[in-house]
């Protein structure tokens, strides 16, 4: 385990060669699994009106669901979830020409017209965070089905998932962190060689 602060992190966070290629995944995490992606409270409002400025782009069915069940799920106590279509689609997913999914929120942010680009827990997947003791824990969650392909493209181009969540581990703990969890990571990969 590394711990830089307050946050501990699984080894594999350093040692884990990782890089997204969605092409060939077709965006699997958006899609996959029987739950929606966990939100923390203060994005709740922030979804909420990612919603309302994003519904004509949305599709019909995840309409009908945020409609009937409500864009967030959950509650203080057992936490938040955004809705899913049938339990495996993010009501947020579109998909482009290729039938290769992805976020309409990050769409926006990445043309300007929304200010806040997707939940957390989404940009620093495959990480998933919890919550235990006052501490936060970090860990890469590895489901084959989905990650495979990420893992082969990281292996040729020789990236590693610590350098590949650089934006999303700054957005959330900030750069100074960033840099003392990068030396972490460095020290850990040295002493596996």
């Amino acid at each position: 385990m590394i711990k830089v602060g307050d946050i501990i992190l699984s080894d594999d966070i350093a040692t884990q060669k990782f890089a997204c290629d969605t092409p060939v995944c077709k965006g699997a995490c958006c899609v996959v699994g029987d739950a929606g992606a966990p939100v923390s409270k203060d994005e709740v409002p922030v979804l909420h009106k990612a919603y309302h400025t994003l519904k004509d782009e949305l599709r019909p069915e995840a309409v009908a669901v945020a409609e009937k069940d409500g864009v967030v799920i959950g509650s203080k106590e057992k936490g938040y979830e955004i809705s899913c279509v049938n339990k495996a689609e993010c009501i947020f997913v579109n998909y482009d020409e290729q039938e290769v999914a992805y976020c309409t929120i990050q769409k926006a942010f990445f043309e300007g017209r929304f200010k806040w680009e997707k939940p957390i827990s989404c940009h620093l997947y495959p990480v998933r965070l919890k919550k235990i003791g006052g501490f936060e824990y970090a860990n890469f969650e590895y489901i084959p089905k989905m990650c495979s392909a990420a893992c082969i493209k990281a292996e040729k181009e020789d990236t590693y998932l610590a350098e590949f969540l650089e934006r999303p581990l700054v957005r959330r703990y900030g750069q100074d962190w960033y840099d003392e969890f990068l030396a972490a990571c460095n020290y850990v990969r040295e002493q596996d060689a």
